[in-house]
């Protein structure tokens, strides 16, 4: 079976939680039988074509704009699909892209659509866009053979809202990778940062409104206490919420940009805690991380976020400010244990590769 991915920026270790889900699954999935290409965004790879664990990665010409850049490129992706790679089912990321949904199959291949969730939720787009987002998901449903969803509680409502169409969608959720639990020294902290262990709080994610580091910024300022606070990150398009964001900075509040790899793992692990103040996810990977690091977690309370099951004390009211200082305050008296263990069997990568793979094997004739 020949699979075309379509949907992200490209792989390996480019930023975005699409990026970092397909990263973990596509070179799971690879098999004899399973031919698997992804087309990637020109301004984000160094090379025309090469393969990333066994998964073919194609560079394909995009506009660097973060309102046409996704769905000028899916258009463009879909025909260079069809004319040079010839595949059995195209698979497509978010519900962006999920908007040439009937473009692919019109063109007569069939289609898959991983919901990463609701894109028109997010604070940069207008009432107009939030409308295309809205149509592209219902595109995603209605036309594709499968669609798998990374959120829990949206699978349900997706399944309750398109009763027809309720079969053939799937709960298929983000991973945490086990490589993060092993012990991470000290060291591989960056030295130029001047940080020690269990000495700030982190966090990790795109300089974006919809992740809600404002507010955490504001929190921390206004709480008693002596960590630092650390965000790993940066931004695709450089704009004023990034770079107001990054005029607060200062001895304690420390932008280390973009991280991966050991110094990630680091980050999450020598962190007293990890906070995501999101007003806006699918299904948080880098909160998964930081619990597979075995790092102590707080979480906004938006849907996606509890969809965890992390314990009480962890949730915080999006947006709250004074909520989140009162818990920055308190966190030693917090009841933030969560098993480790046991999330790691819930949220394993191996199996969620295996589930996507034999959802898109039961794809036969008839569907198409």
């Amino acid at each position: 079976m020949n699979i075309v991915v379509i949907g992200l920026r490209g792989i390996p270790d480019v930023m975005g939680g699409i990026e970092s889900h397909c990263q973990n699954i596509y070179p799971r999935m690879k098999s004899d039988d399973f031919n698997i290409t992804v087309i990637g965004r020109s301004p984000y790879l160094n090379e025309n074509a090469y393969e990333y664990e066994g998964v073919k990665v194609r560079s394909v010409w995009a506009v660097r704009n973060k309102f046409l850049e996704t769905f000028l490129h899916t258009f463009i992706a879909i025909f260079y699909a069809r004319l040079f790679l010839k595949p059995d089912v195209i698979h497509l990321h978010a519900i962006g892209p999920a908007l040439f949904t009937p473009l692919a199959r019109l063109l007569g291949m069939k289609v898959v659509v991983t919901h990463h969730g609701a894109d028109y939720d997010r604070q940069k787009w207008n009432s107009f866009a939030k409308n295309i987002l809205k149509f592209g998901e219902k595109m995603g449903v209605v036309f594709s053979q499968k669609m798998f969803v990374v959120g829990k509680s949206l699978t349900a409502r997706l399944q309750k809202q398109y009763p027809k169409h309720a079969p053939k969608i799937n709960y298929v959720p983000n991973g945490m990778l086990p490589s993060f639990t092993g012990q991470s020294p000290e060291s591989d902290l960056p030295a130029e940062l001047n940080l020690t262990s269990n000495g700030y709080i982190v966090t990790v994610g795109r300089l974006v409104p919809e992740k809600g580091f404002h507010n955490l910024v504001n929190a921390y300022k206004k709480a008693n206490t002596h960590l630092k606070l650390v965000i790993v990150g940066n931004t695709d398009h450089e704009d004023e919420y990034s770079t107001s964001l990054k005029a607060m900075e200062s001895e304690n509040i420390i932008f280390a940009g973009r991280r991966s790899g050991s110094e990630l793992k680091a980050f999450y692990q020598h962190a007293k805690v990890f906070v995501l103040p999101s007003y806006h996810e699918g299904l948080p990977i880098v909160a998964l991380e930081a619990i597979s690091s075995g790092t102590n977690v707080l979480l906004s309370n938006i849907i996606p976020n509890l969809d965890i099951e992390a314990p009480e004390d962890t949730y915080f009211e999006v947006g709250n400010e004074a909520m989140l200082t009162s818990k920055l305050n308190n966190l030693d008296a917090l009841n933030l244990y969560i098993d480790r263990e046991k999330f790691l069997t819930q949220f394993d990568w191996d199996q969620i590769a295996l589930y996507t793979k034999k959802y898109i094997q039961s794809i036969d004739e008839s569907d198409k």
